[in-house]
């Protein structure tokens, strides 16, 4: 299975939220990651995905793992800065 990392930029392939691009901001076991998007899924309460409903970028957002890994607060507000460039 393709291995997400903290910070890594996905894009939905399956449910409601299909096409939107989220950074991985956890993970939870062997299938599934949590992601947030600082809109519609807030940092404090991610959304638990499978790993084979999102697209991999081979993209990761430095910023956010190294906050993630330190336990430092991340704001939805910096989330939405950083994933503007990956909206289409």
């Amino acid at each position: 299975m393709d291995d997400l990392e903290l910070g890594q930029i996905v894009r939905s392939k399956a449910g409601r939220d299909k096409g939107r691009v989220f950074v991985v901001v956890g993970k939870v076991d062997e299938q599934h990651v949590l992601i947030a998007d600082g809109d519609l899924r807030k940092i404090e309460k991610p959304k638990k995905k499978k790993y084979k409903h999102l697209q991999k970028y081979n993209e990761i957002i430095n910023e956010v793992r190294e906050k993630l890994k330190k336990g430092e607060t991340l704001t939805n507000e910096e989330i939405r800065k950083l994933l503007e460039p990956y909206k289409s």
